[in-house]
């Protein structure tokens, strides 16, 4: 078991139930999944630069990234239906919490002027969008082998119900949002 997900378990969940009032602890919020995704606009020229775009989402999360595929045609971009365009990866389960706490206390610090998370990227529901401009704030990143510096999405999932509930989970677990 992850070191963070032992916290969550012993630590957080007692804590959280009092500070949401919440009358059982089932229904405290936990994290449901992590989505990573990855789209870049060269792979419409060259498909073959998303194999280490894969090889470094793979690095990053330690679970095998999949190809993601157009959707629509557009013609001013040449990109037609069906091009592989990006690469995405779903975290659950051990993965998930084992790449959230290398996020919270390794990569976001190396974030060149960070000065902490906006709470614009809730989506109403609990869930938390957020953008890195670059791969290699990752420690599992090496920057000699680095093609071409690429920012990824990533969004976590939540059992909450609301922001509010989703905000105290996320800053519960480490995540560093502005004041």
């Amino acid at each position: 078991m992850n070191r963070l997900q032992e916290r969550y378990r012993k630590e957080i969940v007692p804590q959280l139930k009092k500070q949401l009032n919440k009358e059982n602890v089932m229904q405290v919020p936990g994290l449901e999944k992590i989505i990573l995704s990855v789209c870049t606009s060269d792979a419409v020229g060259n498909p073959k630069l998303l194999n280490g775009v894969v090889d470094e989402i793979t690095a990053i999360t330690g679970q095998k990234a999949v190809q993601t595929r157009a959707k629509k045609a557009i013609s001013n971009f040449k990109l037609r239906e069906g091009i592989p365009i990006g690469v995405r990866v779903t975290l659950r389960r051990e993965k998930m919490w084992a790449f959230l706490d290398r996020m919270t206390n390794l990569a976001l610090p190396r974030v060149r002027d960070f000065r902490g998370l906006p709470s614009k990227g809730f989506d109403g529901r609990g869930n938390y969008n957020m953008g890195l401009k670059e791969q290699i704030v990752f420690p599992e990143i090496n920057y000699d082998r680095v093609e071409k510096v690429r920012g990824m999405n990533i969004t976590i999932c939540t059992t909450a119900g609301n922001d509010v509930d989703g905000r105290a989970l996320l800053e519960a677990l480490g995540m560093p949002f502005r004041k």
